[in-house]
């Protein structure tokens, strides 16, 4: 029996490297200023939330995971897919939910999780000794495990058959669950000012976090401050808004009495060398884990391997999507296959893994648009004519994730590392804070509880095949309590599962809402998240398909026979 093509393994990879093949050479011959400055503004907005999230994981995981780790991680992985990649508009770096996830594994490595064994000199005693689980050698398997997965995910061709499932609702709440962390994450860093500093200087480090966000807001705004300043003056404060403001904030504490006053600065490592104190070199000895947790890591590795999955689809989707007008073939299975072996490296290196981010990756594109004419052909009375058209497109290249990607593994060395130390923990609280703001503004669950807020009569006229409000509104309370209950759930010792949680509001999407909602709300609040129309558009063309297959076919008159 013959596979059909669409199930046949190695499907979309063999595709993927045909088409890497095709646009290789292609898109390094591409290079303008253009490409220079989104370079530089991917490498700021990439770098920036980085070693925030750096801050919180060499707290939150006890040093084994710090500035150089994360900047590290962020530059060779994103070099390795500037250079191997299918689609380098893709932009790759630590992330929140990992962030989240790494935190709370390292938790239950030092306070739940033991190793036992027993020595070779108490055998005759039947010793037994317990010691805590090492975090790095027990997360180097379970990024080992992600990687073998990763292979398997794109062997099998996986993104036919889970991206194309995912709708707009599961993708909404994964966006307000970063928002959520973002700023959870900034009051854990004022928490902790808090306990670290003086009343003085807390309160100063509450003014540098706020002053922070509402600088970095209101200079992303700059390019609708029309016609104040010249047009490139409003995009570069908007585009740097976040750099800008950090730099601010840095300087203002030595400057007069603020000088006097403690703070806490950003840990960095003085050499090439690791954060923890007993490391010396970027690697772990990872066999030394007992075998039973080098079985029982293949847990995290599926949780992680379902997180980078969903994370760096959506990613890679967002960023080619129409707007953008892309004609270079992209893929997914290679690069899959590309992040599984990063992921497993990261592992083996003791650093923390990087994968597709949002909304990095959209911005990338947002920053390579320009302009191009475009020959189309017309028909004018009968005659084809030829018109000329201007059309927005992005330069579809590798030199700006190059180049960004190269910047950032700059910062590793000791003299950039002391750089990025002078930084104060109150401006990460800060961006996180901007980070979340950003993030949040541009999510469809606000615009629609505002709508919750909003009287009858103010509203916006629906379609008219929708009949109120109330099935719109209910859909966008059970968001947020769905986004709420995850959340909470990162708070616990079951953090570990969230990504799962995650996943599984595909199926109850799909098969669940519908008995609750009518078909013409859902239509108006959700769609495909990775293609175009939603999941009641293809049950409608389903019905139709069917009922012209079980309808009897039309028969043909009976011809008449006439004597002659």
């Amino acid at each position: 029996m013959r596979i059909p093509h669409s199930l046949q393994p190695g499907r979309l990879l063999r595709q993927d490297i045909k088409h890497l093949r095709q646009r290789y050479v292609s898109d390094w011959t591409v290079f303008n200023q253009l490409i220079v400055a989104s370079a530089v503004y991917v490498f700021f907005t990439n770098l920036l939330p980085g070693i925030t999230f750096a801050s919180d994981l060499y707290v939150l995981t006890g040093e084994q995971w710090g500035t150089i780790e994360v900047v590290f991680s962020t530059g060779l992985c994103g070099a390795i897919f500037a250079l191997l990649s299918s689609q380098p508009l893709t932009i790759l770096g630590v992330t929140g939910p990992f962030s989240v996830l790494a935190e709370n594994i390292y938790t239950l490595c030092v306070g739940s999780f033991n190793v036992c064994y027993i020595p070779l000199m108490s055998v005759r005693t039947l010793e037994l000794n317990k010691t805590k689980l090492p975090f790095l050698p027990f997360m180097a398997w379970a990024l080992i495990h992600a990687g073998w997965m990763h292979l398997f995910l794109a062997i099998t061709n996986a993104h036919d058959w889970t991206m194309r499932y995912v709708t707009t609702f599961s993708t909404e709440v994964f966006s307000l669950l970063n928002s959520i962390i973002y700023f959870h994450k900034a009051v854990q860093e004022l928490q902790r000012a808090h306990d670290d500093l003086a009343f003085a200087a807390f309160l100063y480090a509450v003014i540098g976090a706020i002053g922070t966000m509402l600088v970095a807001i209101g200079l992303s705004t700059a390019e609708k401050w029309k016609p104040l300043f010249h047009r490139y003056i409003r995009m570069g404060l908007a585009e740097y808004a976040a750099a800008i403001s950090i730099i601010i904030f840095i300087g203002m504490p030595h400057v007069g009495e603020l000088a006097s006053l403690d703070r806490s600065t950003l840990h960095v490592s003085t050499s090439f060398k690791p954060s923890a104190p007993d490391r010396s070199v970027f690697f772990v000895q990872f066999w030394h884990l007992p075998v039973g947790w080098i079985f029982a890591a293949i847990i995290p590795g599926f949780i992680i391997t379902v997180l980078f999955f969903f994370d760096h689809e959506v990613s890679s989707i967002i960023c080619t999507i129409d707007r953008y007008g892309t004609k270079k073939p992209g893929g997914f299975a290679w690069d899959i296959v590309l992040l599984g072996t990063t992921t497993a490296l990261c592992g083996i290196l003791g650093i923390p893994p990087a994968n597709g981010l949002l909304p990095q990756a959209p911005l990338h594109s947002e920053s390579l648009m320009h302009t191009e004419k475009e020959e189309i052909l017309i028909s004018v009375d009968g005659e084809e004519k030829v018109e000329h058209r201007d059309v927005k497109r992005v330069y579809e290249q590798r030199w700006s994730a190059f180049l960004h990607a190269g910047a950032i593994l700059v910062f590793v060395s000791p003299p950039f590392q002391h750089v990025l130390g002078l930084t104060p923990t109150s401006v990460l609280a800060g961006l996180f804070m901007f980070m979340g703001e950003q993030s949040l503004s541009v999510n469809p669950i606000l615009y629609r509880f505002f709508y919750l807020l909003t009287p009858p009569s103010e509203l916006p006229p629906l379609p008219s095949d929708v009949k109120s409000y109330q099935g719109v509104h209910a859909y966008t309370v059970v968001q947020i309590v769905v986004t709420i209950v995850i959340f909470i759930v990162t708070l616990t010792k079951a953090a570990p599962v969230f990504p799962v949680l995650v996943i599984i509001l595909v199926p109850i999407r799909l098969l669940l809402m519908n008995k609750f909602w009518s078909r013409e709300t859902l239509r108006f609040v959700d769609a495909w998240a990775c293609r175009k129309g939603t999941p009641e558009d293809d049950k409608d063309l389903l019905a139709v398909e069917v009922n012209e297959k079980s309808a009897p076919s039309p028969r043909l008159p009976e011809e008449t026979h006439r004597d002659v």
